[in-house]
């Protein structure tokens, strides 16, 4: 496919220079203080010229191209820098859209306080519905234990309740909810690939964890299709109002898929979509029928599979070689068993289906190594742009495989910021050292594609771009950055959302950088994000976004 959307760049570019002069009212020249290109052979600029496909004609000087294009439409903008369309590498807007449509618990600092919010969302559910929410995390919480149905059960003791975690890998339910899953609960037995949280008598406390959350989300009534579409078009809208041009949607379900389809037929995506299918399931299934889809629009495409090594570090489910520090006897949970995953990757590489596997532990981590090796064999070198997502965890001697094997490591600069109050309780002092190591990953020649696995984080890539430079919060701290080793440049942090999230969704020859030929997807700014102190990248000013050549966003605009 990469080798066909070169080759229909370079007719684009011939007929350009061969056919008659666009009309003057087809051509848009932009003007700003200054435009980041990401390309090396023309870094900034002043001006660019796209035409009313939304295709670029000419990147340069501004009296340059307004002589080149006397009669063009011109959109200035003196006072702003332009970058390329920021692409987040690892994001669900289905679940983002999601978050807005359910109780929202981010930022919650006690059990109570989740409570109080699920009462005030209650007020306007009808009776007997579920009352859904998402974003608790323990570790926000005096103790950082595990809540419990009791927790719940006061202020809701008939309508069932289900809280997903702020990651997606542990589910909250209340005693309502846990009466309606058929099974029996109690006893020692585990569920495959995931746990549910007993008291001493075996009685489950209402928390289940990855491959667990299956058995109590099997009674809640599924979502209708007008649902789906609602969910997918508040997640797109608030990521372009970040200043995001294209999602790499982390697990689309085959309904979810459809309902992207049904909105790129109504010409509704105001984004580009890299769609992955959801594990070896039904959209899997249909991509290996199908075949590669890509949606005339160019805003749509699913030719990825999304599968899932092992759960999240915040709820002990990533997969370590040894226990965790904090948790003897815990190695996390392997959410595939690795026969299993050899399977699903020989299909992929039959359907030649890119794979991004989620992997957080070290253990995790050398699991998909292994069998990405074991898939490839002599051609693990091949620009298969096979991915591990998160890569969080690494043991310091598979750091330098992911460049000698071609895997792209596909990573969140905001989870190492969030993490860092507790990832060396779970880890200990040794195993700390290989994780979240943009900088070392990549001066080993690693592609890094970067992005914020929204909801989990902020779908918002300034803080994306503003952890990657200093690591630190929100408030600065802790001084110098954590782990400060490991920080990547402003200009890294930017490549990483443009030209090399581009390059992990096979779209590089049409978007991530602004280059003659390519899509016109661009972002204003307020800040120069190259020339500001690191510290001011996370309150840039988003003031337009651009895809096709088309606003999807302005600031201060209904």
């Amino acid at each position: 496919m990469v080798k066909i959307e070169r080759v229909r760049t370079a007719v684009w570019l011939a007929c350009m220079a061969l056919c008659a002069p666009l009309h003057a009212q087809e051509v848009t020249v932009l003007t700003a203080a200054r435009i980041h290109t990401m390309d090396p052979a023309r870094p900034t600029a002043r001006a660019m010229a796209f035409d009313t496909d939304g295709r670029i004609l000419a990147v340069g000087e501004s009296g340059e191209l307004r002589g080149r294009y006397p009669g063009a439409a011109h959109l200035d903008a003196p006072d702003s820098t332009v970058v390329p369309g920021l692409i987040d590498a690892h994001g669900h807007i289905g679940n983002l859209g999601l978050s807005q449509m359910r109780a929202r618990l981010d930022g919650t600092r006690s059990r109570a306080e989740v409570v109080e919010r699920l009462r005030a969302h209650a007020r306007n559910l009808p009776d007997g519905d579920w009352l859904l929410g998402r974003g608790w995390d323990q570790n926000d919480w005096t103790g950082a234990r595990f809540p419990t149905a009791a927790d719940l059960d006061e202020a809701f003791p008939d309508r069932p309740v289900w809280l997903t975690r702020v990651d997606g890998h542990a589910g909250w339910a209340n005693t309502a909810a846990l009466r309606l899953v058929e099974r029996d609960l109690t006893g020692e037995w585990q569920p495959d690939g995931g746990r549910i949280e007993r008291d001493a008598q075996g009685v489950p406390s209402g928390v289940f964890i990855d491959g667990a959350m299956d058995l109590v989300e099997a009674v809640i009534p599924a979502m209708d299709a007008g649902d789906i579409e609602r969910a997918l078009e508040l997640g797109m809208r608030s990521a372009v109002e970040h200043g995001l041009t294209g999602v790499h949607d982390a697990g689309v379900s085959l309904p979810q898929m459809q309902a992207y389809r049904r909105l790129a037929d109504r010409g509704a995506l105001p984004m580009r979509i890299h769609a992955m299918a959801d594990g070896d399931n039904d959209a899997f299934d249909w991509l290996c029928s199908e075949g590669l889809y890509e949606h005339d629009s160019g805003r749509l495409q699913m030719r990825a599979v999304k599968l899932y090594m092992d759960g999240a570090l915040g709820s002990r489910g990533a997969a370590l070689q040894a226990d965790y520090h904090d948790d003897a006897g815990n190695r996390g949970l392997l959410l595939i068993q690795p026969d299993a995953l050899d399977a699903v990757l020989a299909r992929a590489k039959a359907c030649d289906v890119q794979v991004a596997t989620h992997a957080i532990g070290d253990r995790g981590n050398r699991l998909v190594l292994d069998a990405y090796a074991e898939a490839w064999g002599e051609t693990s070198r091949a620009d298969h742009r096979w991915r591990i997502e998160h890569a969080q965890v690494v043991a310091p001697d598979d750091l330098r495989r992911f460049s000698r094997q071609h895997v792209i490591a596909s990573m969140q600069p905001t989870h190492a910021t969030s993490d860092m109050p507790w990832a060396e309780a779970r880890l200990g002092p040794e195993r700390i050292v290989g994780s979240y190591a943009w900088r070392t990953l990549r001066d080993h020649g690693t592609r890094l594609a970067l992005g914020s696995d929204f909801p989990v984080e902020s779908v918002d890539p300034r803080l994306g771009l503003f952890a990657a430079a200093t690591r630190t919060d929100s408030d600065h701290m802790p001084l110098g950055g954590w782990r400060p080793n490991e920080k990547l440049t402003a200009f890294e942090a930017l490549r990483g959302f443009t030209l090399d999230a581009a390059y992990a969704g096979f779209a590089e020859d049409e978007v991530g950088s602004l280059v003659e030929g390519k899509r016109a997807d661009f972002v204003l700014l307020a800040e120069d994000p190259l020339a500001v102190p690191p510290d001011a990248l996370q309150s840039l000013t988003v003031q337009a976004t651009y895809v096709d050549g088309q606003a999807v966003y302005r600031r201060g605009a209904e």
